[in-house]
């Protein structure tokens, strides 16, 4: 039997859990860090929570005598990604990073690539008035101090009632995302800017379709790096990668 942990919490992570638990001899547990309060659960094992830092994670490896770990959390996860690579390395067990590719501004798209949240939130201080906020609770605080902008925050969970939050009106709601949705959105409430994190994937994209369309400005936060490694870009070749390792 193959034990694999996948580090998990995306959309890709969930159907790599999927596909790999109908593979005979391999079993799989998925490891879910607990952000969001009321998360879709994979198929197979489960654990929720934290591992304490990269020294958690190797113990963790070790006691569940782990054979193959998967990486195919956010693009944003920029810890947890080094903790299992530098991790995997230690014991020397197979590691793959399932990292979908970034998306790429084309004819049409009005961007503005930032290298982090905080300058995202200073480039929107003479070039906007309302703003769709799509990058998450955790990062709202970074545009408090904007009081002449009002912002549109969407996210899976409301914040906490003691966290710092910008003027305007939460929307809480898991994607996928139809590309009417979007448009109603933009429309409805005269966005004319949206933040967004580069996440990739189609599940949040039609956000960009619909600001090219009507001309809506993107401040677009680029992607942290990721740790060197073995990297394939969707499920299927996670597969393969793994059918490899039997």
């Amino acid at each position: 039997m193959l034990r694999v942990l996948i580090l998990g919490g995306t959309g890709d992570a969930s159907a790599l859990a999927t596909q790999a638990a109908a593979i005979p001899h391999v079993e799989i547990i998925t490891s879910l860090a607990g952000r969001t309060r009321q998360p879709l659960m994979p198929v197979g094992n489960v654990r929720i929570g934290g591992f304490g830092g990269e020294t958690g994670l190797v113990e963790y490896l070790l006691q569940m005598q782990i054979d193959v770990l998967i990486d195919a959390t956010h693009p944003f996860a920029a810890q947890i990604s080094r903790n299992a690579a530098n991790s995997a390395t230690e014991i020397g067990i197979p590691y793959l990073m399932l990292v979908r590719p970034a998306w790429e501004p084309v004819r049409g798209d009005n961007w503005l690539e930032v290298e982090n949240i905080k300058l995202a939130a200073t480039s929107l201080e003479e070039r906007a008035e309302r703003v769709f906020l799509t990058v998450g609770r955790q990062e709202l605080a970074a545009f408090a101090h904007l009081h002449h902008i009002w912002f549109l925050m969407r996210m899976i969970d409301p914040p906490t009632s003691d966290a710092i939050v910008p003027p305007g009106e939460i929307l809480c709601d898991r994607g996928p995302f139809s590309l009417d949705n979007e448009r109603e959105i933009l429309h409805n409430y005269k966005i004319d800017t949206i933040v967004s994190k580069n996440s990739g994937g189609d599940a949040t994209y039609p956000k960009i379709i619909a600001a090219r369309e009507l001309g809506v400005k993107v401040v677009m936060v680029k992607r942290p790096n990721i740790p060197l490694g073995e990297k394939v870009a969707d499920v299927n070749s996670a597969i393969a990668w793994l059918m490899t390792k039997l």
